[in-house]
């Protein structure tokens, strides 16, 4: 048993923001706070350090509270010198606390499915499918980043529009709704100047995901390249999710299959899209959105483990 004046943190530390939650013993949130993103591996630890600082100062502010137990999901930290990293930065921002530090996939997964077996597909900026068997055993795919990976994430979803208007432009591609759609949001004013925009100015990889809601509306409007730009998109991410469950041979099982992240929501026909397409691979699966923030997953894991009742999935 525990004690009812416990509080636990849980931080959700994406590559576009980054949502704190203080909870009493209950699971109750007392306080949020969020700030910007925090991804280990682009922005680097001195901009991580910051931004988990701030947020954790937010909903501590004026309040007697010392944490029994902190977890932390983010991006790309399932391997043990990003652990540690992580560690090391809460060390230096002060908080003594027990820390779990997991992949943010994971975090998603718990806000969905709580501690039952399922899947999850995230799709923000990037993209990652995660999931983990009645047995503890946890399989990934994707999460490779901007340069490997993230097929169907937001940033490949905005460079695609982008280079369905280059072709356009050159005459090795069809005429695309997309070309107009993009200058007008980029404030350009021809295709050329892309480049200067792109190389140059170093438009931030945020500025292309955000690039994606443009596709949707194109697709809308009957654009054969913006809806083959989604058919791929469909198709990557829901072959990410078929992996995981192949590999934890989750095939004929009942679970749930969590959508979480920002382009699902924006882009509701690629939600159907991977509905429609998991329904093959995995037939008892009930595909959902997730309707909550994927801190609350990190509340629950950060309660568990000041219970001392933390177990992770292992890989396979």
């Amino acid at each position: 048993m525990y004690h009812r004046s416990m509080h636990v943190l849980g931080i959700d530390a994406g590559g576009t923001k980054t949502v704190c939650m203080l909870a009493d013993a209950q699971g109750e949130i007392i306080a949020e706070a969020r700030g910007g993103g925090a991804n280990l591996q682009s922005a680097g630890e001195l901009e991580v350090e910051k931004v988990l600082h701030h947020v954790m100062e937010a909903v501590l502010a004026e309040r007697d509270v010392r944490p029994e137990a902190i977890c932390l999901g983010m991006a790309g930290v399932d391997r043990p010198d990003d652990g540690d990293a992580v560690r090391g930065i809460m060390r230096r921002i002060g908080y003594k606390s027990r820390t779990v530090v997991v992949n943010d996939a994971l975090v998603a997964l718990v806000a969905g499915a709580g501690d039952n077996p399922g899947v999850v597909i995230v799709a923000g900026t990037g993209s990652i499918a995660y999931g983990k068997d009645a047995s503890g055993h946890a399989a990934r795919a994707g999460g490779w980043g901007y340069l490997l990976g993230d097929e169907g994430g937001g940033f490949w979803i905005g460079r695609s529009a982008l280079s369905a208007a280059v072709r356009q432009y050159d005459g090795r591609g069809p005429a695309t709704l997309l070309t107009g759609m993009v200058l007008e949001q980029l404030k350009l004013d021809n295709p050329t100047q892309l480049i200067h925009e792109i190389y140059y100015r170093d438009l931030h990889r945020h500025a292309i995901a955000a690039l994606a809601a443009l596709v949707q509306r194109a697709a809308d409007a009957g654009d054969a390249v913006a809806t083959d730009i989604l058919a791929r998109a469909g198709t990557e991410l829901a072959s990410a999710a078929a992996s995981v469950i192949t590999r934890l041979g989750m095939r004929g099982d009942v679970f749930p299959t969590i959508l979480a992240g920002g382009i699902f929501r924006g882009l509701p026909s690629l939600a159907r899209d991977v509905t429609t397409r998991l329904s093959e691979v995995a037939p008892r699966s009930a595909v959902r959105l997730l309707e909550v923030e994927p801190a609350i997953g990190a509340v629950r894991l950060a309660l568990a483990a000041a219970r001392g009742a933390v177990t992770l999935p292992a890989y396979v």
